[in-house]
């Protein structure tokens, strides 16, 4: 892996995504980010023999599902920039026996994979928290061969997520800073406008870019939405908690259905595109 660039990049992203509290509590998380995983790897087609590169892998629920589509003759390579969630990615292939993976603590924006070229690239809600996107989006278009594929899932509007509870606990935390010069707003909502999407991917020199609306629903657990030490890390302090998770309590119920699940509303874009040839 070499990193191509000698500025600082995605700092706060570094910071967040290696904050052990953070992710040792991510996991629960894919409960509702699994919502996207059959959708994405319908667009994604991975065959068996082919490389594929995922972007922000996670604690790499996504990355063994293709993994186990492009076996035996296939690899695929998820990189990450938590250490954290990479060790707990890697814990779960050998659980699980799955050995055509490969899982790195890279940052797919400047870095350049070990791996490559690859077949496919994919990232299922990772690609949101660049903070240089039009970069990232050219550097991941070296990584593939001509016409290699490029699909990825995206968080539409967090009006159109309402198990998102920013707007529940604005009163209780710091709105985020605003980007700094140059810079792109990294978030799960940051790539909500398609027709920018579109717009960086084709600055990054891809083509025949599609942006694909799904609207559905998934049943989860709360912890999937926000447990108490999620709250906490988002700087509810402990004299206003139990307001804020009454307040997070009151949000949810109109989506409770039994005893601790709940049936939320999810939309979220599956985006593709190609390398030119």
């Amino acid at each position: 892996m070499t990193n191509t660039h000698d500025h600082e990049v995605n700092v706060a992203e570094r910071r967040r995504w290696n904050d052990e509290q953070w992710t040792a509590t991510w996991p629960r998380r894919e409960d509702l980010t699994d919502v996207a995983t059959a959708p994405l790897l319908d667009a994604l087609l991975p065959q068996d023999g082919e490389r594929v590169l995922d972007v922000g892998s996670g604690a790499g629920a996504t990355t063994l599902e293709v993994a186990r589509r492009t076996a035996p003759g296939g690899l695929v390579v998820g990189a990450d920039i938590s250490v954290q969630l990479t060790d707990f990615a890697r814990r779960r292939a050998e659980a699980e026996e799955v050995t055509n993976v490969r899982f790195l603590v890279a940052d797919a924006q400047v870095d350049r994979i070990e791996g490559g070229l690859f077949d496919a690239a994919m990232s299922q809600f990772g690609v949101m928290f660049f903070d240089e996107p039009h970069v990232a989006f050219a550097n991941l278009r070296r990584s593939v061969v001509a016409e290699g594929r490029f699909c990825f899932a995206s968080w539409l509007a967090s009006s159109e997520n309402p198990w998102f509870l920013g707007p529940v606990l604005g009163e209780f935390v710091d709105p985020p800073p605003p980007p700094a010069p140059g810079k792109h707003a990294t978030g799960p909502f940051a790539f909500a406008d398609l027709d920018e999407v579109e717009a960086l991917l084709g600055a990054g020199g891809w083509v025949d870019v599609d942006c694909r609306p799904v609207r559905t629903t998934r049943r989860v657990s709360r912890d999937a939405i926000a447990d108490d030490s999620q709250l906490r890390m988002v700087g509810v302090s402990d004299e206003q908690f139990e307001r804020a998770r009454s307040l997070v309590d009151e949000h949810l119920a109109r989506f409770l259905v039994d005893d601790g699940h709940y049936e939320v509303p999810t939309a979220f874009a599956i985006v593709s595109a190609r390398a030119p040839a």
